[in-house]
């Protein structure tokens, strides 16, 4: 019963947090989520399900300012490379990535920071691989596939609008790819169908908050947001994996 309420509690503000700046649900929840589900494979598989649930939504409202020929090169990439860590992933000592990680996304945070208005990642076919690549290994590992992809659309689109259609379908469909082979795996059991049972009211209630939010915040300082959150989450992440 406790367990349930927490994960209830967690999905609701990483579905507050994901509905507004259009991704962290994993970041979010996973600070926690392997502590209360039985193994860490089943806590990756609830929290894909979880956002997976988020992303819909935001996918359904937006679907008209996707553009599918950018998208999609990014996402058979991710998809093709979070299947092979998936399938790794019983095998992995994760410590060691997890801080190099952590150091990575504070680095990556501060350069763009510093630097916003003068990067522009243009579309490339090097750069959606680029993407995808980084993405595939967080999602497969970790199941926080958001920051490479984040980081890719938030500069190559042209108004926040654009990148929370791009990254939500993106998340929606990675998601529900990673939750079929984490099914294959083993990983969908008994215990991540009452975790989602528990969690769903969590991300109703966020994601309808978090889209009341996303309207308030200014354009020009929307960029900084994600990026200030994507420092946050490397120093969460870093010091998870040196207090473990």
């Amino acid at each position: 019963m406790a367990d349930g309420i927490l994960i209830l509690v967690l999905a609701l503000c990483a579905a507050f947090v994901q509905r507004t700046i259009g991704f962290g649900f994993g970041i979010l929840v996973m600070t926690m989520l392997p502590l209360l589900m039985p193994s860490y494979g089943e806590a990756t598989t609830l929290s894909g399900i979880l956002a997976m649930f988020t992303s819909t939504v935001v996918t359904i409202q937006m679907r008209k300012y996707i553009t599918w020929k950018r998208l999609l090169p990014v996402l058979l990439v991710f998809m093709a490379v979070s299947t092979a860590a998936i399938f790794m992933l019983p095998g992995i000592d994760d410590k060691a990535i997890m801080v190099v990680l952590g150091i990575v996304l504070i680095l990556t945070s501060l350069y763009f920071i510093l630097l916003s208005g003068r990067i522009h990642i243009r579309p490339t076919v090097g750069s959606q691989i680029g993407s995808g690549i980084l993405s595939g290994l967080m999602g497969g590992f970790f199941a926080m596939q958001g920051p490479p992809a984040v980081l890719y659309f938030l500069s190559s689109e042209k108004d926040k609008e654009h990148y929370l259609a791009m990254i939500s379908a993106f998340l929606l469909i990675g998601n529900l790819g990673m939750t079929i082979v984490r099914g294959a795996n083993g990983f969908l059991t008994r215990d991540v169908g009452v975790g989602v049972l528990w969690g769903i009211a969590g991300v109703a209630a966020g994601a309808f908050l978090g889209a009341k939010a996303f309207k308030r915040i200014p354009h020009k300082a929307f960029n900084y947001v994600v990026y200030a959150y994507i420092a946050f989450s490397g120093v969460v992440i870093l010091l998870n994996a040196l207090h473990n």
